[in-house]
């Protein structure tokens, strides 16, 4: 890249920041719930939200140059074409994940500590920077779950549709809030779904939100010391495998917790092992990020394996077949940074 390329591409990266901080600001304040209600001036809009005119103002200008809103004649409009990506109960709706992302800047101290120092930033410390922000870290995968879990994500392995509407055991491995669960126990009610995550805030927090569903039960439990009699029909994990502080166990125990028959489906990340394998795939540096701010750090904190979400195509096949699983196939999911795969022994 030549040098006057270079320095566009930093301003571009310093523009993005500074308006992922502004987006987040929106969201907060309710000016992007007020802008979609229709066209309006910056006093309109300001006392739409009932903020004050002169930020509303200056914020709308960042809105405007940075391709977000439009404007014509005094008016700003927030486009539905744009409302989509930062409104609405949808897997479109990329606010979650920003949300997400503007809290990692709380451990930024921490997390420079430990360039120095070594060891890692523990799960813990991340509670009180989501909660400021009203950031959760499964709102975006619920709403994903909801629209692709059945046909884009299960109806990509030939015949599980028909074995879960069958009826069968199911374990969801870091199962967090239950999201996945509670569509799959509704879309299979043959089907008995148990969820299995270390958190028990969290666990706690899925059995509320999954109280009325007969064919569904979650445990307090460490993924390294899974143990299943009789075993499981399936075993599900969405972006859960590189997060284990020891993926190699915990693979390996998926394996014994199958029978011969079984299926273990694991979502994951879509990249490669190899980071030049991965210039020019427009969401890498996104995820080589998340991954160090989160992935990566909490994993060291407990002396863990430190995968990260970049671990790759590679690595993951050849954890697969260390742990046993003979026949592994790679799917495409809906979602460009996820593949699916399907394991079986």
């Amino acid at each position: 890249m030549e040098e006057k390329d270079f320095a566009a591409h930093l301003t571009a990266t310093m523009t993005g920041s500074a308006l992922t901080m502004l987006i987040g600001l929106g969201h907060r304040t309710g000016l992007f719930e007020a802008a979609a209600r229709g066209p309006a001036t910056s006093a309109g809009l300001a006392e739409r939200a009932g903020l004050d005119e002169r930020y509303v103002r200056e914020w709308l200008g960042a809105m405007v140059t940075g391709g977000i809103f439009t404007h014509n004649a005094g008016e700003y409009t927030f486009p539905p074409e744009h409302a989509k990506f930062l409104l609405g109960e949808t897997a479109s709706n990329l606010m979650p994940s920003l949300l997400t992302l503007t809290a990692f800047n709380g451990i930024l101290p921490d997390l420079e500590r430990c360039f120095a120092e070594g060891g890692g930033v523990p799960r813990s410390a991340y509670g009180p920077h989501l909660e400021s922000l009203g950031a959760k870290t499964g709102d975006s995968w619920k709403h994903i779950y909801r629209e692709h879990l059945v046909d884009g994500f299960f109806g990509a392995v030939p015949g599980l549709t028909e074995k879960l509407t069958d009826g069968a055991r199911v374990l969801d491995l870091g199962c967090g809030t239950g999201h996945a669960i509670s569509v799959a126990a509704r879309a299979f009610p043959a089907s008995r779904f148990t969820g299995l995550d270390i958190v028990p805030r969290i666990v706690e927090q899925a059995r509320e939100t999954n109280a009325g569903l007969a064919n569904v039960e979650f445990k307090v439990g460490d993924a390294a010391d899974l143990t299943a009699d009789p075993p499981y029909d399936v075993i599900t994990a969405f972006d859960a495998i590189h997060d284990q502080d020891r993926p190699d166990v915990v693979l390996r125990r998926i394996r014994g917790a199958l029978p011969e028959d079984g299926l273990f489906f694991m979502v994951d990340t879509n990249f490669s092992s190899h980071v030049d394998q991965n210039v020019g795939n427009p969401l890498a540096a996104l995820c080589y990020s998340i991954s160090l701010m989160y992935c990566t750090t909490t994993s060291l904190a407990e002396g863990g394996a430190a995968l990260g979400a970049m671990w790759g195509t590679e690595t993951a096949r050849e954890m697969l077949a260390d742990a046993g699983f003979r026949h592994v196939g790679v799917l495409e999911s809906p979602r460009p940074q996820n593949c699916i795969y399907a394991c079986r022994p």
